[in-house]
């Protein structure tokens, strides 16, 4: 039997492009998703066509009882859980100013609560050798206006990620995460101009964003043989828009 991935959020985006090279490295694949069946049943079916293991399984990264049957249902289809990805992620806008306390507590149910739900659920399954790969976010060294509930879901994740680390001791389980800078996906487009997605494109010296293949390598690296000595690290995958 293959090794297995579960990545969160997989349907689309960063998450799809994750899992498809995790396919390739020869994993087999627990295409999470929250509501949009139809893009993650054709995720699984492009990686099958390929010559990959695949399921499509729906949970709310939110909801422990859901988290909970995400991981069962691995199990089940592949005997084992050997790295997870830690994807599912919103980021709705809102000055602090504004006070919207709903859209910060929806944030953080989904950001925050949902990693740290994964990451319980990987802490009791992870087979020895495994890895937990969670996804944070170089706008923490940017600080930008609006950003306040994501940022602060997302410091919080990575104060996880050490803490994990720690608690993983013993049992040959590295605990690290990415934190991609803007990358060319419907989460950062949704809402700006072309003006401003062109000005933050051109905030790295690389003037470019990043493509969702750019954070699937870095994954990939730290799934493998050779990312093994890698622990209890965020690695800034951003084209130096963030130091």
């Amino acid at each position: 039997m293959p090794k297995t991935a579960i990545v969160t959020g997989a349907s689309r985006g960063i998450g799809k492009a994750v899992a498809k090279r995790l396919a390739r490295d020869g994993f087999a694949i627990v295409v999470n998703y929250a509501s949009n069946a139809k893009e993650a049943d054709a995720t699984v079916s492009e990686m099958k066509s390929d010559g990959g293991q695949a399921i499509a399984v729906k949970a709310d990264v939110g909801n422990a009882t859901e988290v909970e049957h995400m991981f069962d249902e691995a199990v089940k289809a592949f005997g084992s859980v050997d790295v997870v990805v830690n994807n599912s992620g919103i980021m709705p806008l809102s000055l602090i100013g504004k006070a919207d306390a709903a859209l910060f507590d929806k944030v953080i149910q989904t950001n925050l609560r949902g990693t740290f739900l994964v990451m319980a659920q990987a802490a009791q399954r992870l087979a020895s050798g495994g890895r937990f790969i969670a996804f944070s976010s170089s706008v923490l060294a940017r600080s930008f206006p609006g950003y306040g509930p994501y940022i602060a879901s997302k410091a919080g994740v990575e104060g996880l990620v050490h803490v994990l680390a720690n608690e993983m001791r013993g049992r040959n389980i590295t605990v690290n995460a990415v934190a991609p800078g803007p990358v060319g996906t419907e989460l950062f487009l949704s809402g700006k101009s072309e003006e401003q997605i062109t000005e933050m494109a051109k905030l790295a010296p690389l003037e470019r964003l990043g493509e969702p293949e750019d954070i699937a390598r870095v994954v990939s690296f730290l799934a493998g043989p050779e990312g093994g000595w890698i622990n209890s690290q965020v690695l800034r995958v951003n084209g130096g828009f963030a130091y």
